[in-house]
């Protein structure tokens, strides 16, 4: 399935964003463009097809959803240190896209150092949060004690073991139901994931790590659309 309503108004989908309907609203996580160039910094070269591969995304949401409102929720950008010309063009040529389709909010990250420099000539404020329908959606890195809340953050996925090694890792929405917690997969295609396990210690969100996450919802996200997985508590048990 390509998406799924988790609670009123609310639906999850397979391009890694979340619908509200007020507007409508997309919300996607977690660009971090200008990784490629941080990467190389450090002596590794991978083809730099995160930024295209973004927008070539990012139109296809535009085209399927029509959204009016699109919010980008945090970690624009990788790099913490102060942008360089190349990164500043990323994210500019993102930010230019959405916002000549719809309205942009740009809530800031724990990457997102110096993204106002970025931004500001574009009449955009970057924010530390906002309130849609109800929910507080920031970045996660902080928690502000609202519920219910929408964050990104976390990186979240599961991995599958196969009963003769290897398994299968898939990235996931998380849906902490009773804690009024919602967390996003990241958007951009260089992210691995942080498997979720059942140990509090590994949950990276302050929001998630507080919730009951062995028993939150999980929603795979797979090249064949949205898969249903359970719950971290019943996937524990699960061998491909």
């Amino acid at each position: 399935m390509r998406e799924k309503q988790i609670l009123p108004g609310v639906r999850i989908t397979s391009d890694r964003c979340l619908i509200l309907d007020d507007g409508p609203t997309a919300v996607i996580g977690d660009l971090h463009l200008g990784y490629e160039r941080a990467l190389e910094q450090e002596g590794m070269y991978i083809p730099r097809i995160n930024t295209d591969s973004i927008r070539d995304t990012l139109n296809d949401i535009i085209c399927r959803y029509e959204p009016s409102r699109i919010v980008l929720l945090g970690d624009v950008k990788h790099d913490f240190k102060r942008a360089g010309y190349e990164e500043k063009s990323e994210v500019r040529r993102v930010i230019q896209l959405i916002s000549e389709a719809a309205d942009a909010v740009i809530v800031k990250g724990n990457h997102d150092n110096y993204i106002q420099n970025i931004i500001s000539d574009l009449g955009i404020l970057a924010v530390d949060h906002v309130d849609i329908m109800g929910f507080r959606l920031e970045h996660g890195h902080v928690d502000s004690g609202v519920r219910p809340v929408i964050i990104g953050h976390e990186h979240p996925s599961v991995r599958i073991p196969g009963s003769v090694g290897g398994g299968m890792k898939i990235q996931c929405f998380v849906h902490a139901r009773a804690d009024g917690v919602i967390v996003l997969p990241p958007f951009s295609p260089f992210s691995s994931g942080n498997d979720l396990v059942l140990d509090r210690s590994c949950v990276m969100a302050p929001a998630l790590k507080n919730s009951d996450f062995a028993s939150a919802e999980l929603y795979g996200v797979t090249d064949m659309g949205l898969m249903d997985l359970g719950t971290l508590k019943d996937l524990s048990e699960v061998v491909l």
